[in-house]
Parts: structure tokens; sequence; C-alpha cells
């Protein structure tokens, strides 16, 4: 059955088939989860969050249904929080950023001989989630996976927030371990993901060479990811 969907703007209705109304109504619902978790700390009610994906609020109560009975949201009277749910789907990005990550990780370590990683923005902290080390050389550096440093510090945390209209990779020696070297390059154009890839050593690393393949590294990370 196609069902006639109003115009907005006052002209004729529109045919709409199911598949197109069930698409609706699914943007719709991202939206709403989207607009509860923007608010951060103040809990939005049902009118402000009507207001945000501009649905009447009938049609916020409708959609809030699914999205409580599988725990992504709940209801405080008339406010609506971010529920546990989000907590358990989260759990499941970690295990993938790692398995999307690994065979570029392990390509770029074995070509510079160095370990290499996969860093992720924590609020203020940079947090290490892959690792990979060089298959062939007799010492390289141990890095923990978990391992946090402030963002602000060390290749792979100011890879994070390297401007676009700036070179693509950075450079850093002794910030988070002394006599250590890492090179860094931002992850770019994954929604949501503020991250890098880079390598890390305890001898010189050559940026103007490894640059490049660091950059190639990440490229491959975010193609991974999409």
């Amino acid at each position: 059955m196609v069902r006639p969907h109003s115009d907005p703007r006052g002209r004729a209705p529109v045919p709409v088939t199911p598949s197109k109304e069930s698409s609706l109504t699914l943007e719709r619902g991202l939206a709403l989860l989207q607009a509860v978790a923007d608010a951060e700390t103040d809990a939005p009610s049902i009118s402000e969050l009507a207001a945000a994906i501009g649905a009447s609020r009938a049609a916020v109560y409708r959609l809030l249904v699914p999205l409580q009975s599988r725990g992504l949201v709940r209801r405080e009277g008339s406010k609506v929080r971010l529920g546990l749910g989000v907590l358990r789907l989260a759990a499941n990005v970690l295990p993938q950023l790692r398995q999307a990550a690994q065979p570029a990780l392990r390509e770029l370590a074995d070509q510079v001989g160095a370990t290499a990683h996969l860093t992720v923005a924590d609020g203020s902290e940079a947090q290490a989630v892959a690792v990979v080390e060089p298959s062939w050389t007799a010492f390289h550096v141990a890095y923990r996976v978990g391992s946090r440093h402030p963002v602000h510090r060390g290749a792979a945390g100011k890879a994070i927030g390297l401007p676009v209209d700036v070179r693509q990779w950075v450079q850093s020696t002794g910030e988070l371990q002394p006599g250590a070297y890492g090179v860094a390059s931002p992850v770019r154009g994954v929604p949501g993901l503020r991250a890098s890839v880079g390598v890390v050593a305890l001898e010189r690393l050559d940026g103007e060479s490894i640059g490049p393949q660091v950059v190639r590294a990440a490229q491959d990370v975010a193609a991974a990811l999409k």
C-alpha cells in the first residue's frame, strides 16, 4: 500500500511507499537517539526532542518505544536519558576497531621496524586501542593496549588534533618516555572518530621517510572503518 505523505510547504501529497516510510522512521529514530546523546548532562524533555528532530510530541513518544525496549534510552517522567544499552554497544566498538586496523598496523610495523599503534581520543586523554609489534626486529618498544596519556602530548596525541591545512603527520621525541621517538598521522573521514595511527621506537625515526608510510597506514585504517 502507498500512503500519501504531506509536503510541509503546502504542495500536493507525495506518495510514500512502505519501504520509504520505514527508512524515514529509522532516520528519525536515529536522529532522536543522537539528540538525546547531544544533550550530555542535561536530559532533554519530550518537547525539546520534538523540536530538535522536527517531529510532533506524539511521534517522539512512538519513536521512543523501540529505543526503550532495547535499553538505548530511558524515561524519567518527561525527560529522556541514554540507557545502559548504549554501553553494551560501545563495548563492541574497540574490538571492531582493533580488527579493522590490524592489517594496516601489521604492514606498517614490518615496513618501519617499529611498534605500530592505533590511538583514539577519550576526552582529554589519548588511549592506545590496538598495538602491533614488528615481526623481524631484535628490539622494539613494548606498548601496552590501554595505555593512556594527555591528548596534547606525544605524536599520537598531537596527530589527533592536527589541523587539515598543515602537514599530514607529526613527530615527537621523549615526550612520553625518555629516549622514545614517535611519528603519527590522524585518521580522517570516519564520523565520530578522533584517532591517529603511529609508530614508536627507541631509536631516532626519519620522519621525512616514515611520515608518508604512516599517513598511508592511517588512510588504510580509515578506509577499513568506512
